[in-house]
Parts: C-alpha cells; structure tokens; sequence
C-alpha cells in the first residue's frame, strides 16, 4: 500500500496545483474502450495511468481492494488464484475496474447482481480540491451514490473495494432458439424471472432467428456434455458458433471454462471484427480468422478503430430499455436500419441509478399506470453495425434513434458518441440534483458529464509537414484509413494522448 499511498499523493498534489491555478484539466487513465472522440494535451491532464494495481484480496471476506486502471483480465486473473471471481465481469479483457464504477458496464449476471458499480463496496476518491475523501453506503454515502456513472465529474478514483463471489471452474451454456422479436423477449425475461441461471443474454440475427443463452455456474460439469472453447485462434468465434445453434429445433447445452465464457466475445469484439473482413474484401471464412486472430481482440480493435477514424463509419449505441419497451426499439431498428444482429442484456431495475444522473422515467411502459414512475427491470439492446454515408446523414440517423429511445424511456450508455442538444440531455438527467452535489463536493471546477460526452463531430487533425499531407490524401480513401488503422495497431502506443507537449 505504500506505493499507492505515494502515487495518490502526487495525483493530489498535482490537484491542488490544477485547483489554485484554475486549470481545467482531464483525466488520462492510459487506454478507451469508448468510441467518443478523445485527444487530449499533455500540459493539461492529470495522469493517474500507474494506478494499475490489485493491492490486496481477503479471501475470508470475499473483497478486494483494486486500482481504478486494472483490467477485467487482470483482475480475474489475481482473483482466480485464491479461488473468486467478481460478480459482474465485462465482457472486454481491457475494460477497466475505474471505467465500470464511474462509467455504465453490465454483462450477463447484470440481471441477477446489477451493473458493475453494485458490486463496489467503498471508493477512495481525489476531490477537485486535494482531499482526500473515502465513501461507502456508511459513510459519505451521498458521494458515493452520486459516483456511480459520474464520469470522473465529482473527483478523481484512486481505488475501490469489491465484493466477490465463490468461483467455479465452468459455465453449462443453454442456448434457446427463438423465433421472433418477442418470442425473444419473452423468454429472456422468462428466463430473468425464473432466477435460475447465472448468466442471461441473447442475440437476435434477424427478425425470425435468435437465441437466448442462459449459465450456470458449475465446478462439476456433466461430463455427457460437449466442452466448447472460445479463446483460441482456431475456436469459433462466440457468436457464429451461437448462430448455427439458434437454427436448432430445441435447446442445446454444453461445458465452457470460467474464462472462456467471461470473455467469449473478445475475439472479433461480438460480431464487429466481420465488418473489417467486409471493408478490405477478405473472405470471412475459419481460415482468415485463424490468420488473422491477432487483430480480432478487442484491444488491438479500439486501437485501429480511433486511428483510422471509423468510428463515425458505424452506429453504436448500448441503449437500457425499461423491459416492456425493448421488444418495440428492436422493432424499430429492424425496420429502419435493419442492422443485425442485436445483443440482448438483462438489467437488474437498479440499473437506471447506475447511469449518470438520470431523471426517473414516467411514460408509456405497457402494464405500469399511466404517469407512475417505472420501478421495473430493464433490458439493454445493443445496436452496432455500419451505416456509411455523410456526416449530415450520419448524425440525422443517430439523432433520430436516441429520440426513439427517449421516448421509450431507454438510457445510453455513454461509451459512445452523443448526439443530443445541450437542452435535450438536461430532459433526460437531473441537472439540479447533480448541480448541487457538484458543488457540495467543489467539483465545479472539473467537466460535467455533458462537457465530456457532448458530440464534438468528428475529428479531423491532420497537423503539417509532408506526413499531414500524404495522411489527407490518404483520408479520402476508406481502405487506406483502415490500413492506417491496422498499421497504428500493430506498432502499439498512445492513441488518446496527444503527442505535443509534455507534461510538467
């Protein structure tokens, strides 16, 4: 603990400076997994990138005590030694501890423990002004219920204790084909009801193909069940191979090892890696996976994805539905942009407190009394697919879904790009409310959650000299920016951090 001790008070001193010298700042944790636009100037972040660290794990109390940078891998990998597992892991190794209390993450347990945050016990925290304030559900308990989905707005994370659970060496996968939109939805929230599973999500693959898979956490799998795998190069990706078994008449079950299941959708980051296939004109077959297996973990994806701009190549939006509306968003997304598949989530009806500040949500929900706030479970629907056009017709299309959502009563996740107005989003979240803990905690100096997410379009600095001109003419070309992308990847580095100055 001495060298986290010491790394907190730099993060604090360097605070202080930034608080009497009235220097905004931002904080650089060293890695995205958003799809916003992000370049940041050194002479102006605070760099917390060190705090990386799991400190400590008490298997008598089933916690441990992480840094805010530690991966899910990671952090996984430290807890599996000593025979836990955190409740809610995110399905993407490189997703962070920090990034799923302050930020919105759930996975398939999310219906049973909730997002992320609800499996956070305590948090240490760097206010604006230097102190150093720690917070539970006992103590500071309104800081620590405002940090949930904060963005980083009410202070700088520096570690947070976790609760964790038994571990066990397998999952036994049941994957339940439907054959509708509702069908689908009604057996997902069937299956959320019954409480007998540990893991729940679908996939719809079009209007009249899905399949709902359910888990269950065992240390003794039948051993009349096939064992499948997902983490090696020549293992199907999760959801082809959950694809074929959606055409099944009936339901298929088979073993998964713990970590396999955990992070079964990061190779080809769920389906996005076919449309890089798609873009250069490679064949999509086993055998270019397999070769190709490098450049399909989700890791290696964000990198080439920010460098070669195409994140405004793709609509992406994770959007928690109250659960009686997501039938009607798919609904909707199948006849307008018809973008499949759709990934399926079940949240526990905690979640809306969970990201970022919102307004309870009152309207049409079918079974809830008209004018009644909605206390119900949510489901996520994530959308994610290309959509190439013009930036006008990219923005219309994306403005026009968040209004479908609005008017459902769905909540972004804010990992992606936002394009509400500045007078719509403060209709959505609780702009009094969060004013006044703001200030409560002197946190007006740092951005609000709207100063960090709000669209900035997109991004388009190319700098001077002759490698400004060769990467313009490059630009114009969607194969060469998917080169560039590929290529920034494979020499690794810094793809947040701007490259002028230095920080002091």
């Amino acid at each position: 603990m001495d060298n986290h001790d010491f790394a907190v008070e730099r993060i604090r001193s360097r605070i202080v400076h930034f608080y009497n010298t009235k220097t905004a700042f931002r904080v650089y944790h060293g890695s995205t997994n958003s799809t916003r636009h992000a370049n940041f100037d050194r002479a102006s972040i605070l760099d917390v990138s060190a705090l990386n660290n799991v400190l400590s794990i008490d298997p008598a109390t089933k916690t441990a005590v992480v840094e805010p940078n530690v991966p899910m891998d990671a952090l996984v990998r430290e807890t599996m030694k000593v025979g836990l597992l955190p409740p809610v892991v995110m399905e993407f190794p490189g997703i962070t501890v920090g990034g799923g209390f302050v930020g919105t993450a759930g996975e398939s347990s999310s219906f049973k423990y909730g997002f992320f945050d609800r499996t956070v016990l305590s948090a240490e925290v760097v206010l604006a002004n230097g102190d150093v304030a720690h917070a539970s559900s006992t103590d500071n308990q309104e800081l620590f219920e405002g940090l949930r989905g904060s963005f980083g707005t009410l202070g700088v994370l520096t570690s947070v204790k976790l609760q964790l659970i038994d571990m066990k060496s397998h999952v036994e996968v049941t994957y339940h084909p439907t054959t509708s939109i509702s069908s689908a939805m009604s057996q997902l929230r069937a299956e959320t009801a019954s409480a007998t599973a540990d893991y729940i999500d679908g996939i719809l693959f079009s209007p009249t193909s899905g399949a709902i898979i359910t888990g269950r956490l065992t240390s003794t799998p039948s051993p009349t069940l096939p064992t499948r795998t997902f983490s090696r190069p020549w293992d199907p990706w999760f959801y082809l191979h959950a694809w074929r078994l959606a055409s099944s008449p009936s339901p298929t079950t088979e073993c998964v090892p713990i970590q396999d299941y955990l992070f079964r959708y990061d190779r080809g980051a769920f389906w996005m890696g076919s449309y890089g296939f798609a873009h250069f004109r490679v064949p999509f077959t086993w055998l270019t996976r397999l070769l190709l297996d490098y450049f399909m973990h989700t890791r290696v994806m964000y990198h080439a994805l920010h460098a070669s701009g195409h994140t405004d190549r793709y609509i992406i939006h994770d959007i928690a539905f109250p659960a009686p509306n997501a039938a009607e968003f798919a609904e909707y997304v199948d006849k307008t942009y018809g973008i499949y598949p759709l990934w399926l989530c079940p949240v526990r009806k905690d979640g809306r407190s969970s990201m970022g500040h919102p307004r309870s949500f009152s309207g049409e929900v079918p079974g809830k009394t008209l004018g009644a706030v909605y206390e119900g479970a949510y489901i996520n629907v994530g959308v994610w697919g290309p959509y190439p056009s013009d930036e006008a017709e990219y923005v219309r299309a994306n403005r026009e879904i968040e209004a479908k959502a609005r008017s459902l009563g769905g909540l972004k996740w804010l990992y992606s790009r936002v394009f509400y107005t500045e007078d719509e989003w403060w209709s959505i979240y609780d702009k009094e409310r969060y004013e006044v803990l703001r200030a409560k905690f002197n946190a007006e100096s740092l951005p609000s959650v709207w100063e960090k997410v709000r669209d900035r379009g997109p991004r388009r600095e190319f700098g001077t000299g002759w490698k400004a001109w060769v990467k313009r003419v490059l630009w114009k070309s969607e194969v060469a920016r998917g080169l560039y992308g590929v290529w920034k990847a494979m020499g690794g580095g810094d793809y947040v951090l701007s490259k002028k100055g230095k920080t002091a």
